[in-house]
């Protein structure tokens, strides 16, 4: 083959690969193991566009890299194919949301493969398959049947907190639990009937059932997570999001909190997505304090930081979704109440913590007194307190805080200062150094002083005690839809049961339409006899209705690669034990505080209940950036259908408008096909630069289908090949920085591509290599490039290896170098970024097994040593004349033939140097 062709190649290696299976991983004890993994996408009907491979690239450039050193590797993709695109498409068109999903799916790998990723494809996973999703619902079961033993610091299977009760009530269970869960002996407990005993258990359970305040979305008809809401609004459709009061399943993700922290310490990650972390799971250290209501038998509980300040506390406020509003609020405040509840109500938790211009709240119309000196307060509501945060009241203290200060100013409310030399005359001061004044008992004391001495007066008086608070909430667990998998739970009395084991999967029913029914329940209640007989009965029961949200599939996934066939256990113990954790990690920054706190917490419970032997999954973890789009313009002269060129557009009164960049080429317009683009553009004229062009404008953007500047990898594939794709998404710039895409540069990749297939071929395009020894000048640029090369790939460069290896080629192209033994090396260093062409030229070197399993190349030293040294030689500091030496010559040498040289005698000018100074392979210095 005289040129090189990259639609002959690809697919032909693509096949290769396919029917020899080359990166089918199986458990090899004689290698070391990787595990490199890519956040695993969700199949949209759009396809990938040239930014979603980025990530898949890097990890799978490492993965060749490491399967080339030696290593056994695991780097297999599959699909988190539950979701809510897929059931808005089936509610718009009736279609089953698991056909539009098979759709997308099939999509999606056509297109992957198209790029030569080295996917162990035979262990894809699907999470709507049922074969998959059996599992996830039976690791539902063991979360169910386990209480979180805080004496243990770890998960429990629930029959032993059974004995405990049976053998002594719980008096001495130290156990994460609702936190209205009543004190009861062993013979309460053994008197309870089995309904009674399930109630409490509930309480203790790492899964369970509340009533709890959810995100609801009336659009979406479905309850979103936090995460899942922004600004008020759903993120998928952007619909309005209410707060509703739902019975959820949830999971006890905050018994897991403080290990949750103390695990990223741990981890390689960037310490951004750590405090990320941190920050959602919010550990403060204080105090809870009980605020007895006047005129009522109640008291409100809030959590500060700042108990020293609790002589400066001048009004409560509570959250607008507190239960405590209906009571609180009085009849003359009834109406402006219910005003401002209904308003707050609407408004999401992130909004409402980050708005801090907006002020507002109201009067309950009711007082407290303050625990530590007796005096009366207002109860107000105000929206900036959230219900899931805390007790889901405040104590304000305007001196101290800048929204309680702005709330009082605001609503003319008393600002006690409680600092010595505090300056609170235009805003509040946080400080928390100085001496406490106006306090009380706590005067003249510093802040820790008055902090720890106010701990212990509230635990001495009974009104309160020190206390450890979380921010994060308990995760709710169900999704009123229909595409997500099914609890496996039903329900007897109104109580939740576990079904066998032994029938897993319950599988997701078909029914008529994919809307909650006309009485408001999920979908599920439209299919028929969505039931469950325990074995042992004749009576059916009614099965979970709600689904299981979107991470649930998605927070184990990883394991299921391990051991994808096995239907019967989740993972081989043996299996999982060799695989361990996931050693790359490769997604995006998004997933902080969903997918990556989600999978950390049940990895957690796995770990505890000894079913694995990772306590974190994700050993090294790297968010790669966007790539943008790189937008082009037409300008559109108003009122006609003309367009003037960028470089004439100051000359006409015109309007911007986005173009398709794909028929667009450095900027310059294709202009029969922007008529043939819209029925509307048909008739188009142009008025184009003097040579006849229609130049366009551009402008960095989010890549998206609005802009018109989505750029599809098959196009690029088609026009260039996949190893230019993969060549230059990676020469773009730092994986983890956003950078444009911009097709203009692609030309000087493919160009490299084809430099790097001359090397192997002669003048005539025949294939020609040599099998002399190479010289002295061919090692050192190969050896160079092996030391570069392998340098950036563990530091995770890829960027600039794309660069070195450039060079190399150019480098070697300038020294005429066709040697085979220089050559086989070089295809190697290539073969991770591009391994078509490399598995070409390799197989055209006389290699029949695939450059996978070739060793990588050994770096030597000594070729990169130095024969000789250009010296720079200065005269009193300013250099003059540059002489090369042999790199071992000696000083003494060096200095004589410096002073015999015709252009240093010509700066001497005769005159005799006071001192001649060499300094070894940097500079030499004449003082004269």
């Amino acid at each position: 083959m005289a040129d090189y062709n990259h639609k002959h190649i690809e697919p032909k290696w693509q096949a290769f690969w396919n029917e020899n299976q080359t990166f089918k991983a199986t458990v090899d004890k004689s290698k070391p193991k990787f595990y490199s993994l890519d956040m695993f996408p969700y199949p949209s009907g759009a396809g990938l566009h040239v930014g979603h491979p980025l990530g898949y690239i890097a990890s799978d450039i490492v993965s060749r890299f490491k399967r080339n050193k030696g290593f056994n590797v695991l780097h297999p993709m599959g699909f988190d194919a539950f979701g809510l695109p897929a059931e808005q498409y089936a509610i718009q068109t009736g279609q089953h949301p698991a056909i539009t999903t098979k759709e997308n799916i099939d999509r999606y790998k056509e297109q992957l493969k198209n790029i030569g990723f080295s996917f162990d494809w035979d262990k894809e996973i699907q999470t709507c398959d049922p074969a998959y999703y059996k599992w996830t619902q039976w690791i539902f079961l063991r979360i169910f049947n386990s209480w979180y033993n805080k004496a243990t610091e770890k998960a429990e299977t629930i029959d032993q907190l059974v004995t405990a009760f049976v053998q002594s009530g719980n008096a001495n269970v130290n156990a994460a639990c609702d936190e209205d869960t009543p004190p009861f002996s062993a013979d309460e407990w053994n008197a309870w009937s089995e309904e009674e005993q399930q109630r409490m258990l509930l309480k203790y359970r790492l899964t369970y059932l509340s009533e709890t305040s959810v995100n609801w979305c009336p659009e979406l008809k479905t309850v979103l997570s936090n995460d899942e809401v922004k600004d008020g609004f759903s993120e998928r459709g952007g619909h309005p999001v209410v707060k509703k009061k739902m019975k959820q399943w949830s999971m006890r993700i905050t018994a897991y909190a403080q290990r949750l922290l103390e695990g990223l310490d741990n981890l390689d990650w960037t310490e951004p997505l750590k405090e990320m972390q941190r920050n959602w799971i919010g550990k403060s250290i204080g105090a809870e304090l009980a605020f007895p209501v006047i005129g009522h038998d109640l008291k409100i509980n809030v959590f500060t930081t700042r108990i020293d300040t609790i002589f400066g506390v001048t009004f409560l406020s509570l959250a607008p979704e507190s239960e405590m509003v209906a009571e609180l609020t009085t009849a003359d405040q009834k109406e402006a109440v219910a005003t401002y509840v209904e308003t707050a109500k609407n408004r999401s938790e992130r909004d409402r913590m980050s708005d801090v211009k907006t002020i507002s709240g109201v009067f309950t119309g009711s007082y407290a007194t303050n625990p530590f000196n007796g005096e009366k307060i207002q109860i107000w509501i105000a929206d900036y307190v959230l219900a899931g945060y805390g007790t889901g009241a405040v104590m304000a203290v305007p001196c101290g805080d800048q929204r309680d200060y702005d709330f009082a100013k605001h609503f003319d409310l008393p600002i006690v200062p409680v600092i010595e030399g505090a300056d609170i005359s235009e805003k509040a001061d946080p400080t928390k150094e100085g001496v406490m004044m106006n306090s009380g008992f706590l005067n003249g004391m510093s802040c820790k002083d008055a902090i720890a001495k106010a701990i212990e007066f509230a635990e001495e008086k009974k009104v309160g005690k020190g206390k450890i608070n979380f921010r994060i909430r308990d995760a709710i667990f169900a999704r009123q839809r229909y595409w997500g998998e099914p609890v496996p739970v039903y329900f007897k009395n109104d109580l939740p049961y576990l079904v066998d084991e032994a029938d897993l999967p319950i599988i997701l029913p078909e029914i008529d339409k994919y809307l909650p029914t006309e009485d408001g329940d999920p979908p599920l209640a439209r299919a028929e006899n969505f039931n469950y007989t325990p074995k042992g009965e004749t009576e059916a029961y009614p099965l979970e209705m709600s689904t299981m949200p979107g991470w649930a599939g998605s927070s184990w996934y990883w394991y299921r690669y391990m051991d994808a066939k096995n239907d019967k256990a989740f993972v081989d113990k043996d299996i999982q034990e060799y695989w361990g954790n996931v050693d790359l990690y490769i997604g995006g920054s998004e997933h902080a505080t969903g997918h990556l706190l989600y999978s950390r917490f049940w990895n957690k419970i796995l770990f505890d209940l000894g079913i694995v032997n990772q306590q974190e999954p994700f050993k090294k973890l790297i968010n790669q950036g966007m790539i943008q789009g790189r937008s082009n313009f037409v300008y559109r002269i108003k009122g006609e259908n003309k367009f003037v060129s960028k470089g004439l557009k100051d000359d006409y009164d015109t309007i911007d408008m986005h173009v398709d960049v794909n028929i667009v080429y450095n900027d310059e317009l294709d202009m029969e096909a922007f008529k043939n683009w819209r029925p509307d553009l048909a008739d188009a004229e142009f008025i184009t630069e003097e040579n006849g062009k229609y130049v366009c404008g551009w402008e960095v953007e989010k890549m998206s289908k609005s802009k018109y500047n989505v750029v599809n990898p098959d196009d690029i594939i088609e026009r260039y090949g996949a190893d230019t794709l993969r060549l230059y998404e990676m020469f773009l710039g730092p994986l983890e920085q956003f950078k444009p895409w911009n097709t203009n540069g692609i030309d000087g990749v493919s160009k490299f591509l084809k430099k790097l297939w001359r090397l192997f071929h002669n003048q005539e395009g025949e294939f020609a290599v040599s099998d002399e020894a190479p010289n002295k000048a061919e090692l050192k640029v190969l050896h160079k490039t092996i030391k570069k090369a392998e340098e950036d790939i563990e530091r995770y460069s890829f960027n600039t290896s794309v660069s070195g290896f450039m060079i190399c080629v150019n480098e070697l192209t300038a020294l005429n170098c066709n040697n085979r033994q220089v050559l086989a090396d070089l295809v190697v260093l290539i073969s991770p970024y591009a391994p078509h062409i490399t598995e070409e030229l390799w197989s055209l070197l006389g290699n029949e097994k695939s450059i996978s399993n070739a060793p990588y190349p050994k770096l030597n030293e000594d070729f990169l040593q130095e024969d000789e040294h250009e010296y720079p030689i200065a005269f009193n500091g300013k250099m003059r004349v540059k002489m090369s030496f042999a790199a071992d010559k000696p000083n003494a040498e060096i200095q004589a033939e410096v002073l015999a040289n015709k252009d240093v005698q010509k700066w001497l000018e005769g005159k005799t140097p006071k001192k001649v100074i060499v300094v070894p392979k940097k500079i030499i210095n004449i003082v004269v």
